[in-house]
């Protein structure tokens, strides 16, 4: 196994190299009890300082999952049912169509599916963190930032949403798309529910029963500030791409329970332990059983390879089994969770810059665990013909209004997916689905059609775009 794990560890050497991410911090537990170990680089790159499992990072959309596992003690406790219509905790929730916004649920809100296309109300939520970070000032983002309002209440979130143009993608439950603002608007319900801020609740009945001392919503809240990642990002200077240290955090009071905890390698061990099957004993009096399960079950589709439950991807097609997972990434932030309950494994991967692929690191580790290279695909695809006079009902330019645009075009028989200033050849694997290869990792996409059985949508990175042209126009 020690040569296995030099394996692996030159690979992630290699991807945190080529990413050139500052510091990363990896930590798996088998049975509950610590398996593997490694922090590479630095939490403070300037002044070389270490990291530990005790190093303060980022988790981001992680902790989607927190904010799920409080409204699952809220049913238990018999202050709602995940199926009960937002509406009624919401008086004012809108979304442009009455009839619509009375059938979506709570259920529909973890799971990404009430229908909502994807809205650009995060921004508008970190929007006054975000003018005051130095790391802003020249990029897009700060011209985008310029297109939204504050948004610093529930109720002026409330209120955009009401406000937001956009059609919807579907009924509720029928049409699965990453939903931000949603998964913020938990976080209102939780307060109307519980009669305490969001961030009272989880701290309450979740942080502390599990001893996780060092998971804050501020750093500011921890005794020891020490052990605190610097936060890193991506900067063109002069034309050139440059990590730059930019240690201002960014923060959403409207949106945390989308994704804006803090947290460490060893604090997320013990969390993940309460979704283990065999760790009732674990659990702290957290969660039943029955509440786990519901969590953990797979009730919409995200595309070929995973599916959402309760602010966890589930992922059947692991080649040991179930798979639990879910990513966080901000500025600064790169960040994954994971279990493989046939295993017996959790594990943690953290880093301190954005746009690492922090996931390719927990497949090169599995892959590893299971005597595998790192770089093993996990997937096989049978072939599948698609006629050549097909390729152009794909062809176009999507978009979101979550500023996220892909174009589709066709080169030399065959599609491609442009988006980041980049090109991917898009290989057919079933009907209106392809994959591609970006680095290590297989990227699934579909395409939806209408009624009339035009193309009018595809997914990409978890989200619903909107065909806005048939003529490939070049990416914006």
């Amino acid at each position: 196994m020690d040569e296995q794990m030099k394996m692996f560890e030159e690979y992630a050497r290699l991807l945190l190299e080529e990413a050139q991410a500052p510091g990363a911090a990896i930590g798996v537990a088998r049975g509950g009890k610590l398996l593997y170990q490694k922090t590479f680089g630095y939490r403070n790159r300037e002044e070389q300082l270490p990291l530990s499992l005790d190093t303060v990072f980022g988790i981001a959309s992680i902790t989607k999952s927190f904010t799920c596992v409080a409204i699952m003690q809220l049913q238990e406790a018999g202050k709602l049912s995940v199926h009960d219509p937002v509406i009624r905790y919401l008086p004012e929730f809108r979304t442009g169509d009455d009839e619509l916004t009375k059938r979506i649920t709570i259920h529909h809100f973890m799971t990404h599916t009430p229908g909502m296309a994807p809205m650009p109300y995060l921004d508008g939520a970190m929007k006054r963190s975000m003018e005051q970070d130095p790391a802003i000032i020249g990029t897009e983002a700060e011209e985008e930032l310029k297109t939204v309002p504050y948004l610093d209440t529930y109720e002026e979130v409330l209120q955009a949403i009401a406000g937001f143009e956009g059609k919807p993608l579907s009924e509720p439950g029928e049409a699965f798309s990453y939903n931000n603002d949603a998964y913020g608007l938990l976080g209102a319900i939780i307060e109307r529910t519980s009669g305490q801020t969001y961030e009272q609740y989880v701290k309450q009945h979740i942080l502390q029963p599990l001893g996780m001392q060092r998971t804050v919503f501020a750093v500011e809240e921890l005794a020891d500030k020490d052990d605190v990642t610097v936060l890193y990002t991506n900067k063109k200077v002069d034309g050139n791409n440059e990590v730059i240290a930019a240690p201002y955090w960014h923060d959403a009071p409207a949106m945390r329970a989308a994704g804006f905890l803090k947290s460490t390698v060893n604090d997320l061990l013990r969390y993940l332990q309460i979704f283990r099957p065999d760790a009732e004993d674990n659990r702290a009096n957290i969660l039943s059983s029955d509440s786990i399960r519901q969590m953990l079950a797979p009730h919409a589709r995200c595309d070929g390879h995973r599916s959402y439950g309760y602010g966890l991807m589930v992922s059947p097609a692991f080649p040991e089994g179930l798979m639990l997972e879910h990513g966080g990434s901000l500025k600064g932030i790169s960040s994954h969770i994971f279990s493989v309950p046939s295993m017996e494994l959790t594990g943690v991967v953290l880093a301190n810059l954005d746009g690492v692929s922090v996931r390719e690191l927990v497949v090169a580790l599995l892959n590893t665990l299971a005597q595998r290279p790192p770089a093993a695909p996990l997937y096989t695809y049978a072939p599948y013909e698609l006629a050549s006079e097909q390729l152009s009902e794909y062809i176009g330019n999507y978009r979101s209004a979550e500023w996220l645009n892909t174009v589709i075009e066709e080169r030399e028989g065959k599609l491609q997916l442009l988006v980041d200033g980049l090109a991917y050849p898009l290989t057919p694997v079933d009907k209106d689905s392809f994959v591609f290869k970006r680095r290590d990792s297989t990227v699934w996409i579909d395409f939806f059609r209408d009624r009339e059985g035009k193309v009018v949508r595809m997914s990409y990175a978890l989200r619903q775009l909107t065909k806005a042209s048939d003529k490939a126009e070049g990416e914006k």
